[in-house]
């Protein structure tokens, strides 16, 4: 028995020593997380229900020259309601104002809302949603209204805001407003306007800090934010949206009407390098294998990012080379051999059938020969061909422009020396093969023919302004002062605008308004469809007025309808060219001008001058006023000092006093009307 009562007090002890130990150890946890890890788990807790939401500032508006939206960012707020918030008083107090309020601004019966009001209390509803989507003027009503006016402690309201961006204007011009976004991957991407200077239109971040209620359900833990956020300034671009949909329309048209896949215009002020107008517009990718689709989308930026073959456009480069160097005028003359020329056993082929016979160098570019114009270039040239290209590199063609905005296209054009150089490559880049550019590159280069010979770097952006304050201003930034000699600029402004008023333009010319400018047109093939199609491109580029340039533009159409065999720049891109700058000078609100305003009409100062002394003559008689109208008997008769009784309505039919009879000031005189 005693042996028995040892056991069993022995294992008492070690249990009372085992949780002597526990004691020991959870005291000692205990004072660790107190003194020792305490910061870390409070810091921890308060994260998991207390915690800084970011409220994302608003970016700044988007603004064409003339001050239309073209961005900007709509605040939109979604109110919820925490149900258990309110005191039952309150509640009950307010209930029904409440719902009477929702129901008159958000177009409900006012039942619905205090049921399901009432229902979300019962249940004890800490996230109750009331209304999503609304204004900030609906917003702020809302927040007015009873209960909810209480804020969030009192009243439950729990307020979310997002922002959304918007194109006022539409989808004119949208590839190139462009956007910002966050790729599935979490990284920020974007295009255009928005994305090249989201610096200026990304405002700062505010914060908020929210209280955990639920499970994934936060509240506003006060009605003010920590850090409240700070609107970006806004972008003033250059384009003008008369100009704008001038330009979008013709292209649309024209794109329909020769069930084209895709193309681009572009419209630049001449001295400035203001892009004015652009539009890029491409098939739905959904029917593009219909045989006939009548819709196009801004999906690519065609202006900017597409490099291509220019075809005869490139010609210009050729004829200011040529020019530059002396080694022909422009009355030199070629024969163009039946059409047809070979080099390295290469076919080089004019457009007209048998060619021209012997023209002119003037002539070969404006009918755009391509075998006078190879004959030129290959024939000077071909013993160093490193002179040539050196002219193209230097009217900057061998490079980007240097765009702000994303994703522009790298020009091409093969050097001597170079493994891609060989036989052909000199003959075949003198009527624009083997060479790559983009429109915007090629409008480039016309412009500074029509700016005198400075070529200055196309412009988006105007400034930035932040309301009324001007935060930043960007001016014209001219990339080569000069781009050849006076005396070649003239001769080939002459010949750009021979090739409108003679040329292959011809079908653009007026007697009435004048243009300067170059056909092109190319062929491409593509990989499509498992195999090789041929295409065309078909280009117009020039400025306009030819005498005094205000504004230069391109106009590129690729993969037009061949079935008529009308696929050449003229007829498919000119058509586009002519109806913009036709209409630009007729509608657009800005070229609108009064001239010679003070220039004075000698007959109409003569004819003023008569009247003016007839009228400071005393009139002493009575005028006849008969056939007058009433109102203007009654003037007439009035301005004499007397005093008129009318009787009728219409014309005056007889006058009391008759004509010729003296008068004194204060005299009546009775007119009857019928």
């Amino acid at each position: 028995m005693a042996v028995e009562d040892k056991y069993i007090s022995y294992r008492m002890y070690m249990v009372a020593f085992a949780m002597f130990l526990m004691a020991i150890a959870i005291t000692f946890k205990l004072t660790n997380i107190q003194w020792v890890e305490g910061d870390y788990y409070r810091k921890l807790a308060k994260e998991r229900t207390v915690r800084n939401f970011v409220i994302p500032a608003n970016k700044g508006n988007v603004y064409s020259a003339d001050g239309s939206l073209l961005a900007t960012s709509i605040p939109k707020y979604t109110i919820r309601f925490d149900a258990v918030a309110p005191k039952s008083e309150a509640f009950e107090k307010n209930v029904k104002s409440l719902a009477d309020s929702l129901g008159l601004l958000l177009r409900k019966p006012s039942s619905t809302f205090q049921s399901d009001l009432r229902k979300a209390r019962a249940n004890n509803n800490r996230y109750f949603l009331v209304a999503r989507d609304l204004s900030y003027t609906q917003y702020m009503k809302i927040k007015s209204f009873p209960l909810f006016n209480l804020g969030a402690y009192k009243g439950g309201i729990i307020t979310e805001q997002k922002t959304v961006r918007e194109h006022p204007i539409g989808k004119i011009a949208e590839r190139t407003i462009g956007y910002e976004r966050v790729t599935p991957s979490g990284e920020k991407d974007g295009k255009g306007i928005e994305w090249a200077f989201r610096k200026y239109l990304n405002g700062k971040d505010g914060k908020i800090l929210k209280q955990k209620i639920a499970k994934g359900q936060w509240k506003p833990i006060r009605d003010v934010n920590e850090v409240d956020p700070q609107d970006g300034y806004d972008v003033i671009s250059t384009i003008d949206v008369y100009i704008q949909d001038i330009a979008h329309h013709a292209l649309l048209k024209q794109l329909r009407a020769f069930n084209a896949d895709h193309g681009c215009v572009v419209v630049m002020e001449t001295k400035t390098g203001k892009i004015k107008a652009i539009s890029n517009l491409g098939k739905n990718p959904e029917s593009a294998n219909k045989a006939e689709d009548s819709t196009y989308f801004e999906t690519t930026n065609y202006a900017i990012a597409e490099s291509h073959e220019p075809g005869s456009t490139y010609k210009l480069a050729d004829l200011m080379t040529l020019l530059e160097d002396k080694k022909v005028d422009t009355s030199a003359v070629f024969d163009s051999q039946g059409g047809t020329i070979i080099y390295s056993g290469k076919k080089v082929r004019d457009s007209h059938e048998g060619g021209y016979g012997k023209i002119s160098l003037a002539r070969g570019f404006e009918v755009s020969s391509n075998t006078v114009m190879v004959q030129a270039v290959y024939n000077n040239y071909k013993n160093d061909p490193a002179q040539f290209v050196n002219h193209l590199n230097s009217y900057g063609l061998n490079k980007p422009l240097g765009l702000p905005i994303k994703g522009e296209g790298i020009p091409y054009i093969p050097q001597p020396g170079d493994k891609n150089w060989s036989a052909i490559s000199l003959p075949w880049m003198a009527f624009g093969y083997g060479v790559s550019i983009t429109p915007l590159q090629t409008l480039t280069y016309y412009n500074a023919v029509a700016n005198n010979g400075v070529m200055v770097k196309p412009q988006f952006v105007s400034e930035i302004k932040e309301w009324n304050k001007t935060i930043k201003k960007f001016n014209t930034e001219v990339i080569n002062p000069r781009v050849c000699s006076n005396e070649t600029l003239l001769k080939v402004r002459d010949v750009l605008q021979n090739v409108v008023k003679k040329g292959t333009g011809s079908k653009l010319y007026s007697k009435d308004f004048s243009m300067a400018g170059k056909t092109g047109t190319a062929q491409a093939n593509y990989a499509k469809n498992g195999g090789i199609e041929k295409h065309y491109i078909s280009s117009f580029v020039g400025y306009f007025p030819a005498e005094s340039p205000k504004y230069s533009c391109i106009v590129v159409v690729h993969e037009p309808n061949t079935s008529n065999n009308n696929y050449y720049g003229a007829d498919v891109a000119g058509p586009v060219f002519k109806r913009i700058a036709q209409k630009i000078f007729t509608d657009v609100p800005s070229t609108n001008e009064i001239k010679n305003l003070n220039k004075k009409n000698t007959k109409q100062e003569e004819n003023y001058t008569s009247y003016y002394t007839k009228a400071q003559k005393k009139q002493s008689f009575i005028p006849n006023v008969r056939g007058m109208s009433g109102m203007d008997a009654i003037a007439l008769l009035g301005n004499l000092g007397l005093n008129i009784k009318v009787k009728g309505t219409g014309k005056v039919k007889s006058q009391s006093i008759q004509p010729g009879q003296p008068f004194n000031k204060k005299t009546t005189i009775i007119l009857e009307l019928s």
